[in-house]
């Protein structure tokens, strides 16, 4: 089932949860991802995405494992597709691949550049922006089509304006919904929101967000993604440097606060980034599923609906 058509479905204020994994490198690897994926599915996951490797390394694992986990696990998967390494002709043969698969659902992503490649070059013979990936699949392929968005703006942005500007061309040329980097500041989801309002981005935009699990790792991908860190919140994190179980204990009902004051405000769902790991996204997507904040929002919908006005969130900002 296409995600645009889950996403109208399930309406406001019901939220739509979601996961993504990353095509495993090792046969380890692999059995550690099915088992997360047999632990989280007893959530009821409205879907699951699966990453597309640097430089397109794992296209054809990362489709392997879409087919399986649609016809294996009975979930709604979307695969990462992105131009880097490949020229147009070889983008269309993968979306023929998908599409012969039965995959109803694709996210549009420039890229990054292979391993051992910081710069990001255009393939020769293939697409430069993550607009012209968009474009392609829009103009042939039946696919419901997803984009990332930045709430703390692009890392190769010239400036947050341009950023948005960029993101307005993306959705116009066919986007569905958008799906936001991690973001650890509630407050930079909602100005975010807010500016792509105003400059006439109307599709979904569903928050990212990624469980603290381990200090050192959450500082890497932070700086990797370009998102800040409130100050607070990394002094408590430092605070437990040293027990494991506490910084996993904390970054678990962190990430609940976060989640609960977003619904509350009536976004449309969860993206969890689980790095193929299902403990903390259990919990917390279990405890969401019992308090259910979004019933309890003062502004229903306010903020999955493009005309209305939200309130001012700020408890985990």
């Amino acid at each position: 089932m296409r995600i645009d058509e889950i996403l109208a479905n399930q309406g406001s204020p019901t939220p739509v949860f979601s996961f993504e994994f990353f095509p495993p490198k090792t046969p380890v690897g692999e059995q550690n991802l099915y088992a997360a994926l047999a632990e989280l599915r007893t959530l009821e996951p409205s879907f699951v995405s699966v990453t597309y490797g640097a430089g397109g390394s794992t296209r054809e694992k990362t489709i392997e494992i879409v087919k399986r986990i649609r016809e294996e696990w009975g979930l709604e998967a979307m695969a990462h597709f992105t131009c880097v390494g490949a020229t147009v002709p070889e983008l269309h043969a993968t979306l023929a691949e998908m599409q012969a698969a039965g995959i109803d659902n694709v996210l549009a992503l420039r890229g990054d550049p292979p391993a051992g490649q910081e710069e990001w070059t255009q393939t020769e013979g293939g697409l430069e922006y993550s607009r012209e990936l968009v474009e392609l699949i829009a103009a042939g392929y039946p696919f419901a089509i997803g984009a990332a968005c930045f709430p703390e703006t692009h890392i190769h942005a010239s400036s947050a304006e341009d950023d948005l500007r960029h993101l307005a061309e993306k959705v116009g040329a066919g986007v569905d919904f958008l799906i936001t980097q991690l973001f650890f500041d509630n407050s930079r989801y909602f100005d975010f929101l807010g500016r792509a309002r105003a400059a006439g981005i109307n599709v979904p935009i569903i928050p990212g967000i990624m469980p603290i699990t381990q200090v050192g790792q959450v500082e890497r991908m932070a700086k990797m993604c370009g998102s800040s860190i409130p100050p607070e919140l990394r002094r408590e994190l430092h605070a437990r440097g040293e027990d494991p179980e506490a910084v996993l204990d904390f970054g678990v009902a962190y990430a609940t606060l976060q989640c609960a004051e977003l619904l509350a405000a009536g976004a449309p769902g969860i993206h969890f980034y689980t790095l193929n790991r299902s403990p903390a996204t259990r919990a917390i997507l279990s405890a969401l599923k019992l308090a259910r904040p979004w019933e309890k929002a003062v502004y229903p919908g306010s903020i999955s609906s493009p005309s209305a006005t939200r309130g001012e969130p700020s408890a985990a900002s």
